[in-house]
Order: structure tokens, then sequence, then C-alpha cells
């Protein structure tokens, strides 16, 4: 590795050391195979969750370790910086927020404990839908209450790890958008039970897509969820959702800053090892200087990531700041990808050298989970005063 991304005084060495560990268990050869058969990490996973990596935002009261979002986004930096994708766990990290901050003690007792032992895993969430996209306030999936349980009818598209994952956070309408005051206002988030919920009122048809990501369409047809899995108030799931969405972006942006390395790391290693012309190809400027401000930006955005972190570990407001990291952490670590791949030139496109793979998922975060004109309508609006855009 470059030394001066690995020596320097990094934050958190400790959770370093210990996720490069697991990660050392399983080599690019395992992610190769996996990506080349569709196939989930299942093996990489249990080893992740065995170690705690997984529950490490679960207070200690309910058996986690309770470290904050700084933490928590250096293991899913370092799970990519190994060279796997922490696309398929990150969802552990970042969905059992709205359930720490707004869920009930008995809610959280029934739960967390099986979270942070590995006997539950809590990595889908189902918010976006086919015909509404970023429009989340005009989402159309029902949630209507009778009795003692929830019905619900609708669709969700793109969602993640639902056939690897036992629970789900669901955002439904439980109020007309025509009988609200706030366009936000009349929607509710649940807990719904996967095991009991697939084939009972649920079906997951998956999405094929550009890299192995399990995500799906989701058809909701009367699906019943007890009352008792309604999370904070009803009405107010839209507030409970933009708490998580915080730590989400601060965590795909940990996690492209592992692959902005992962890119610089190995585009040195082969620009100092390729002989051309009697003269490593890494001795050349137009070799070198896109690695070193590939390099730069990297730095550049990870210091956005450790600020919103900060912000959002004290409590204080981080949306700008979350925002702001995601962006800058999704476009360097893009860049990073291109400036590999030209790098290793025909070999680039190799499956053997996995930088194929890693520039396959890295182009995920330029529209994923919030696209980057979502984020520059966020930053016009609330940070420089311009009127809202849409």
């Amino acid at each position: 590795m470059i030394a001066t991304s690995r020596t320097r005084a990094d934050r958190y060495p400790e959770i370093r050391e210990g996720v490069r560990a697991v990660c050392a268990l399983f080599p690019d050869e395992y992610f190769r195979k996996v990506d080349a058969e569709r196939a989930y990490p299942d093996e990489f996973v249990a080893a992740l969750m065995k170690a705690g990596w997984l529950s490490a935002m679960i207070p200690e009261d309910y058996g986690g370790s309770g470290l904050g979002l700084g933490p928590a986004s250096v293991i899913v930096e370092e799970i990519n910086r190994c060279g796997a994708n922490a696309g398929a766990v990150h969802g552990q990290l970042y969905n059992m927020g709205t359930l720490l901050r707004h869920g009930s003690e008995a809610q959280k007792r029934k739960y967390l404990p099986a979270i942070a032992r590995g006997v539950l895993r809590i990595q889908s969430m189902a918010v976006t839908e086919p015909t509404t996209g970023s429009d989340t306030t005009k989402l159309r999936t029902t949630a209507v209450r009778k009795g003692d349980a929830y019905v619900v009818n609708g669709q969700k598209a793109f969602i993640s790890r639902v056939l690897h994952s036992d629970l789900m956070i669901l955002l439904a309408r439980t109020t007309p958008l025509s009988d609200v005051a706030k366009r936000s206002d009349g929607m509710s988030i649940f807990i719904v039970d996967l095991r009991e919920a697939l084939g009972h009122g649920l079906t997951a048809s998956p999405i094929a897509n550009l890299v192995n990501h399990e995500t799906n369409t989701l058809f909701f047809d009367d699906l019943e969820v007890p009352a008792e899995n309604l999370i904070g108030e009803e009405g107010q799931g839209f507030r409970y959702l933009l708490d998580g969405l915080n730590a989400e972006r601060t965590l795909i942006a940990a996690e492209c800053i592992g692959d902005g390395y992962w890119f610089i790391d190995r585009a040195v290693r082969y620009a100092n090892e390729r002989v051309v012309f009697d003269r490593p190809i890494g001795k050349n400027q137009g070799v070198q200087f896109p690695i070193a401000e590939a390099y730069i930006e990297i730095e550049a955005a990870n210091l956005m990531r450790y600020r919103a972190c900060d912000l959002f570990d004290a409590g204080e407001a981080s949306g700008a700041q979350a925002n702001m990291a995601k962006h800058l952490a999704a476009k360097a670590s893009w860049e990073a990808a291109n400036v590999c791949m030209q790098t290793y030139g025909g070999f680039g496109f190799a499956s053997e050298y996995d930088v194929e793979r890693k520039f396959r998922e890295t182009r995920l975060y330029q529209v994923a989970p919030i696209s980057t004109n979502m984020i520059f309508a966020y930053i016009a609006e609330h940070v420089l005063g311009l009127p809202r855009s849409y």
C-alpha cells in the first residue's frame, strides 16, 4: 500500500486494524468469484457480524459497542479500502438509526440485543418508489390501521438486501396527502419482519443491474404489519427518516473514500511495476500527475467526511456536511477509478486485476442513495438561501 495513506495518523487505528484482520481472510479471489456468480458474500458478512463490527452503533446496554458515526464510518471505509464492498452490509449500520432514536424501549429490547449478537439482520430500508423517485412526500404505498394491525399496499423499487435480511424499515403513508397540512406529514415508519412478510403479502422481484448489488422491486398486497411495529408516532415518519439519511450519506462517503484509496494504491503499484520503453510508466508525468490529483481530492473529501461525523456525533445539525461529504467523496472516488483504469490500460478491463469490478461498484454512488443534482439543490436552498428549485 502507498505509504501516505497507511502510515499517517489516521483516526481509530485499532478499529482499522481489526477490520483489516477480518478482510484479510477474504482475498480478491473471493470477491471476484462472488461478483462473477452474482452471489451474496455470506461468509464475509457472517465474519463481520461475528467480530461485532456490524453492531458498532448499538449502545452497550443492548449488547453493542456504543460507537458513534465516526468509528462506524471507518469500518465501512476499511471494508472498501481492502477491496471488498460495504454495500453488502452498510444497511446494518444506518438502518437501525431510526429504531435507536425513535423506537420504544420495548422495541429496542426486542430487536437490538439479537441484532448485536448477529441473530437478526436489519439490512433493508424501503422508501423509494418507481413513480415518485426522490419526491418522497408523494409516495403511494399506504398503511391503513385495521384493529391491531396496519394493512400495507403499494410498491417499492431498488430496495436492497431484502433477500438477505430479517428486518426491514418501511416508510408508508398513513394519512392521504390530500388530508395533511404539510406534504411531509402523514407518513409513518414501521419495522417489517421479512421472515413473516415474504410470501404473505410481500413479494420481492430481483432487479438485474450493473453491479453485484442485491436490489429488488417490492409488491405489497394487503400485508399485515402488527400495530406494535409502528416506530414512534403515526404521521411523523418522514421526520424520523431524515435523521437517518445524514448517517447514510456520511457512511456512503466513507465507502467512496475507501474505494478512492484502493484505486490510488493499485494505480501507484502498477505504475511502479509496469515497464514500457525501458522505464516504469510512473516516471511519466502524464501518468503520475493524474494519480497525484486524484489522491489530493480523496484527501479533501476525507476531511469533509470527518466534519460530518463530528457534527452528527455531537448531536448538531449535519445535513449540509453529510451531503457535501457524499458528493465530494463520490466524485473523488469516480475520478480515482478512471485514473486507475487509465493507468492499467487494457489490463484494467481484465477481471483478474479487480479494477473493473471496483470501477463498476463505485460508479453507483454518483446516483445513489441520493443523486448529485439533489445534493446541489439542497445546498443551494438550505445553505446558500436560493429559491427552492423543485
